[in-house]
């Protein structure tokens, strides 16, 4: 499993995830998965962006249809380079729901990229790598940007 956000930091890993396919003896298929987190009712200003909860759920679901469009793009430059490929949309948060996708669907190999924040930083911030990191039982390539 690939876990993308979109950014080209975490589109570092196709490099790395070409050379693990080609060192398996049989094809393994590659999951793209982009997880989508629903927005919490905003509250003082950031009220007014939304008249209704249908903006709401239009909005995420508009979210929801640009993690599709954007991973099947990606889909389709692993498909080109010989990787078989599919994609998953999940909704909830990120780390939680890898995590969870991971244990239900016996994922063996997670490969994603990591932005390498350290200390205060990353007390602050967080890390979806590492929190998916520590709540998997399988093994995490994580891939630093250069």
């Amino acid at each position: 499993m690939v876990p993308l956000d979109g950014s080209q930091i975490a589109e570092h890993v196709f490099p790395h995830l070409e050379t693990v396919v080609k060192g398996c003896r049989e094809m393994p298929e590659v999951i793209l998965a982009q997880a989508v987190e629903p927005i919490t009712i905003p509250v003082g200003r950031e009220v007014s962006q939304f008249a209704s909860i249908k903006q709401v759920q239009e909005y995420e679901s508009h979210r929801k249809k640009d993690a599709e469009k954007y991973l099947y793009e990606k889909a389709s430059y692993l498909i080109d380079r010989g990787v078989r490929s599919r994609v998953e949309v999940l909704t909830g948060k990120a780390a939680e729901v890898l995590a969870e996708y991971v244990k239900k669907n016996g994922i063996d190999l997670v490969v994603m990229a990591t932005r390498g924040r350290s200390g205060l930083k990353q007390m602050v911030l967080g890390s979806v790598a590492e929190r998916l990191l520590r709540s998997v039982a399988v093994p995490v390539l994580m891939v630093w940007p250069k």
